[in-house]
């Protein structure tokens, strides 16, 4: 499925960035061309064969400073699917934990000559950083609190997917409500960025506590009424309070969270009657959401949104990787 009636440059005009650190600075048509690329994705991975060999003999290495399930994994599997060879840094285990700084670490990755790097770390600016310093593309697997772009892309194209017969493929005029712990979620400030470059209006719910600072330039409408976000939504996507990043008390209680800010089905109620229900993961059932809404058949897309992660990074790493592939001929 292509968007209609959109154009690209040709070429690697179509996307002329190096890397993907992050949603800001990428211009809609760059947006919706990683979608549309991810879409013959979609299709290969719903086959029995999952096999594509573009990137024979290219080298892809994941280096995960923070802890990770999905986001390693779908990046693993999608590299493999492309017939890359992926190889996994793990934290335990790098130069990392005995005082290396992270530019040496950088450096020494670089000294490997790997084709594309993938990083997650628990800093903001620091996946720029290793991009600055290396020689391949780089990929932005969430940065602290800073951007999650893949996870971001991700959504957008599950709920392209989901809404196509209704929307025609455009996220003109949709209502997104995110819902959770906004503060410090990189998926939140990286939906924010694509959706509304896209078209949709994003409304935001959370305790005053955990809403940023700058949050209205980046032009979504704040709520703390939860009820008063949902009237109306096209997509409810729930975020998890992150508590491995709050110093402090930012809410009385996880039971007076629930009571205030939980997507429960009577909630649910006051959104559009086919409004998608969405959850990047991990899920923390019968706090952010009741098991029924998250198991709501034909309405929740949390499994989706996984499916549709394998495509996205996919199409991120054959796209970013073409130039390599042109210098060395094979494309």
């Amino acid at each position: 499925m292509t968007s209609p009636a959109l154009s690209y440059p040709e070429g690697s005009a179509a996307f002329p960035h190096e890397s993907l650190v992050g949603i800001g600075g990428l211009a809609p048509h760059e947006i919706l061309f990683l979608l549309d690329e991810a879409e013959q994705w979609v299709e290969l991975n719903r086959h029995p064969q999952k096999h594509d060999d573009r990137l024979t003999g290219l080298t892809i290495i994941n280096a995960f400073f923070e802890n990770s399930t999905r986001t390693l994994l779908s990046f693993e599997i999608a590299g493999k699917r492309l017939g890359a060879d992926v190889v996994n840094m793990h934290v335990a285990q790098s130069s990392i934990k005995k005082g290396e700084t992270l530019i040496d670490t950088a450096m020494t990755l670089n000294a490997m000559h790997a084709d594309a790097i993938v990083i997650r770390h628990g800093s903001s600016g620091a996946v720029q950083l290793i991009a600055d310093k290396v020689d391949c593309p780089v990929l932005n697997a969430g940065d602290g609190q800073h951007e999650h772009p893949t996870q971001a892309l991700l959504d957008a194209l599950t709920i392209r997917h989901a809404l196509r017969n209704k929307t025609g493929g455009s996220f003109n005029g949709l209502t997104v409500t995110l819902c959770g712990d906004i503060l410090h979620s990189r998926v939140a400030r990286s939906n924010i960025l694509c959706l509304t470059s896209l078209g949709a209006h994003v409304r935001i719910c959370a305790p005053p506590a955990l809403i940023p600072a700058d949050i209205e330039a980046m032009q979504a409408e704040v709520f703390h009424d939860f009820d008063a976000a949902l009237d109306g939504a096209d997509v409810v996507m729930m975020l998890r309070l992150q508590l491995e990043r709050m110093q402090g008390q930012f809410i009385p209680s996880a039971r007076e969270y629930r009571h205030l800010f939980g997507l429960t089905a009577e909630r649910l109620a006051r959104a559009r009657p086919d409004a998608l229900v969405m959850h990047p993961g991990p899920m923390n059932r019968g706090v952010e959401i009741d098991s029924d809404v998250a198991d709501l058949a034909d309405r929740s897309h949390i499994t989706r949104q996984v499916e549709m992660g394998v495509a996205i990074r996919m199409a991120c790493l054959d796209v970013l990787t073409r130039k390599v592939r042109r210098v060395e001929g094979w494309t």
